[in-house]
């Protein structure tokens, strides 16, 4: 705490204890002074019953004497003279005047700290209220000081919430211009195929004998991916795509992704290479993880030459399994890393063919089974994706 905090503190807890000495001397003196009245009362008792004569003696001696006690009993000796405890009070004024002092020095200084606590509490909570007022109406004030107090918790909460709104206005603010960057994307996406479908369409009424069915199809068939691929990646994104969780051999998803590309490997005159470790198991949906695993492949085999070779390997340590797909292309560009798993990117050296939705997918379909993603280049050349699949 600071240093007003502990001087309040300080000068509370010193009021507070004057009043309870003040207080705590009165009631001992009461009760000194009751207990004196009984030993009296029951001594001067003793000698007027043993002897009786005495009576008037004992009240004279009383009397000189001026002794101050107080007594509480029903048959009081003291009593039946017509004495009462309140006359042998034994507090003298220069006490009660004492005690008085204390007493309205003690109330005193905890009225003054009553009201300084009231003012400064006044303060703090008009202070915060500002504050809130200033983040409603759009002011610029994130930061406020902060202060070592009873509302230093409150402070903080509040500065968290005011973080996460703001924090939760910026990504709403981000996903919207995504989603603006979307839609124009896929409208690009669509354009080009409907354009080529509309073109190939006049030349067929022109010339009806030539082979334009065949361009439209192709067209038919890329529209046909945009869409699955869409639809997929919503699917995702809404948490509706349920993943079946199973043992998944390793050496069997990556022979059956590579079998199913085994006609486009062929076409470019690239092999695959699936070492067979063996004993190498993830949890995982089998065909939907393929299908990660087959966008990675194709896309090594697009970027590297004819006659190469697309490599893969897998291993297991103690948190993760790791698979490595690379290729013997020339590698990724310095500037494309940072972007290679956005939706919609394409590189400078992507095929005219790919709409640039296979590498986001895969990394959403891997990241939804406890996974990452991330693309790099070999020191020795190549591009080469890692995936790790953790274990817990």
């Amino acid at each position: 705490m600071n240093g007003k905090s502990n001087r309040l503190i300080i000068l509370f807890v010193l009021s507070v204890s004057l009043l309870i000495s003040s207080l705590t001397t009165v009631l001992l003196a009461y009760y000194y002074c009751n207990m004196q009245f009984k030993l009296l009362d029951g001594f001067c008792g003793e000698i007027i019953k043993e002897y009786p004569g005495s009576k008037q003696t004992v009240l004279e001696i009383l009397k000189s004497k001026k002794l101050y006690h107080i007594a509480n009993t029903d048959e009081s000796v003291l009593l039946s003279f017509g004495y009462k405890p309140s006359d042998f009070w034994s507090i003298n004024g220069q006490v009660l005047v004492l005690a008085s002092v204390v007493f309205l020095l003690g109330g005193a200084l905890f009225f003054l700290t009553f009201v300084y606590w009231h003012k400064k509490s006044v303060s703090r909570i008009d202070g915060l209220t500002n504050y809130l007022e200033k983040v409603n109406t759009g002011g610029q004030g994130l930061l406020m000081a902060t202060e070592e107090d009873e509302f230093s918790r409150l402070q903080d909460e509040i500065y968290k919430t005011i973080t996460t709104l703001y924090q939760t206005r910026d990504a709403a603010l981000e996903e919207k211009s995504n989603y603006a960057d979307n839609l124009s994307n896929i409208a690009h996406q669509l354009k080009t195929p409907i354009t080529a479908i509309s073109l190939s369409v006049q030349m067929m009424k022109e010339y009806p004998a030539s082979g334009y069915s065949e361009q439209i199809s192709r067209q038919l068939n890329r529209l046909t991916h945009l869409e699955e691929a869409l639809l997929l990646l919503s699917r995702i994104e809404a948490g509706t795509l349920v993943m079946k969780q199973a043992d998944v051999d390793v050496f069997t998803l990556l022979t059956l992704a590579s079998d199913n590309l085994q006609e486009l490997f062929i076409q470019n005159g690239v092999s695959v290479d699936v070492p067979e470790v063996g004993g190498i198991n993830i949890i995982a949906d089998l065909d939907w993880t393929m299908e990660a695993i087959m966008n990675l492949m194709k896309n090594c085999m697009e970027h590297t030459k004819t006659g190469t070779t697309v490599h893969c390997s897998y291993e297991r340590n103690s948190l993760y399994v790791q698979i490595r797909i690379w290729d013997e292309g020339h590698g990724f560009e310095k500037e494309e890393l940072p972007h290679l798993f956005e939706r919609f990117y394409r590189g400078k050296n992507s095929s005219t063919s790919g709409i640039g939705i296979g590498l986001s997918l895969s990394k959403a379909i891997i990241e939804m089974q406890n996974g990452i993603i991330r693309a790099f280049n070999l020191h020795e050349g190549g591009a080469c994706f890692e995936i790790r699949f953790y274990s817990h």
